[in-house]
């Protein structure tokens, strides 16, 4: 694993560290409401920051750390769907469609 992908995944992992204290820092936000007997409204702006950089953060690692997207060529014959009679136990023809008449054309 390269540096910039420890990089990336430290970035991964400091953004879900970040959401966390976010949701334990809303927790005792509307405890102290509790014990001031304030109604509850909306959290504090800090914590909508938070929330939307460790958000971002996560993005980014989530974005990063698997890898480069690779492009799906038309002509490949590898996982095409013409293959799935090979493996018959994953068709299903027992289905809601059965309901509905099928479409004769007659001319």
């Amino acid at each position: 694993m390269g540096i910039a992908k420890k990089i990336d995944l430290a970035i991964g992992v400091l953004g879900v560290l970040l959401l966390a204290h976010a949701a334990h820092s809303t927790i005792q936000y509307r405890a102290a409401l509790k014990i001031k007997e304030e109604e509850f409204s909306r959290v504090s702006f800090q914590i909508l920051v938070e929330v939307l950089v460790s958000s971002a953060l996560c993005l980014w690692a989530a974005l990063s750390v698997p890898g480069t997207f690779l492009e799906i060529l038309p002509d490949s014959k590898h996982d095409r769907i013409l293959q799935l009679p090979e493996n018959l136990d994953f068709m299903i023809f027992n289905h809601r469609g059965k309901l509905f008449p099928p479409k004769l054309d007659v001319n």
